[in-house]
């Protein structure tokens, strides 16, 4: 494990920081030592990481622009180097596949693949030339377990997990380590952020689905969370300070039982017996 004198130079860029696991983890990686930079898409939150004393950065995914402006940026104030990227930005596209258009699809993507991707490849000669770096990927459990009505954020966490599963190979020997961090539950703004592109993207009042869109709307728009099984961000953070520390850092992180239990049941059950498991969740 890094001593505290070598985490106090070991900077650390993670997106999505305006609230829940991204704003826990650059809170909690601040306390042990590491230069961390927050970054977020919109100005307000930005200011908002700068008041509570944190190196903050504007960072839009959707935008090549915004994330080549945010990376040099964090070069220039951390003497060219970084240790660590922490992928943690984006939202999660509710409603069946049939339901979801190919521009909402994309937009999907864009945020939670795409940018995510150009945002690594960005770091990967920076911890090449320093000799070591640490990328950790926020997935899912719904990156190996498909659920219904939510088929955009399943394909785009499943993307993400095959091409991590690859970058890993690819980068045996260089001394970068990556890991994914697979959260069920957390809470979050996550659900609040995808009320917003539910209602946005998705014809709720004509579609065979309607019936279920409705039981949706009920669950996202509860005032408080009444899954037993829900932890809080800093079940996350632990995971990420782990992959950032341990000579040895995991290929994947699970969080939570509900993820536990479903990377149990895929790989003990016919495929079947787990779509009827799958297909009761609401």
């Amino acid at each position: 494990m890094p001593n505290s004198a070598r985490t106090s130079e070991q900077a650390v860029l993670i997106t999505g920081c305006s609230s829940g696991i991204g704003f826990q983890s650059a809170i909690t990686l601040k306390e042990h030592g590491y230069n961390v930079f927050a970054s977020a898409r919109k100005s307000t939150d930005v200011k908002r990481l700068e008041s509570l004393g944190l190196n903050a950065v504007e960072l839009d995914l959707n935008s090549h622009t915004s994330i080549e402006t945010a990376v040099a940026q964090v070069l220039e104030r951390s003497d060219g180097k970084l240790y660590g990227l922490f992928n943690n930005g984006g939202f999660g596209q509710a409603g069946a596949v049939e339901d979801l258009s190919t521009d909402v699809l994309r937009q999907q993507f864009e945020t939670l693949f795409f940018g995510w991707h150009e945002l690594t490849r960005r770091v990967i000669p920076v911890m090449r030339k320093q000799g070591e770096g640490r990328i950790i990927q926020n997935s899912s459990v719904l990156g190996f377990a498909a659920m219904p009505h939510r088929g955009a954020y399943n394909a785009a966490k499943f993307a993400i997990e095959g091409l991590s599963d690859t970058l890993r190979l690819e980068l045996r020997g260089s001394n970068i380590h990556l890991s994914l961090i697979q959260p069920g539950p957390i809470r979050t703004q996550f659900r609040d952020n995808g009320l917003v592109h539910f209602k946005k993207n998705i014809d709720i009042d004509n579609s065979v689905h309607t019936e279920h869109y409705r039981t949706t709307l009920a669950r996202l728009e509860k005032q408080s969370d009444t899954n037993r099984f829900t932890l809080e961000p800093a079940a996350v953070v632990n995971k990420v300070l782990h992959a950032l520390q341990s000579p040895k850092p995991r290929i994947r992180y699970r969080v939570t039982t509900p993820t536990i239990a479903f990377s149990i049941a895929k790989r003990l059950l016919p495929g079947r017996a787990l779509d009827r498991i799958l297909a009761s969740i609401p």
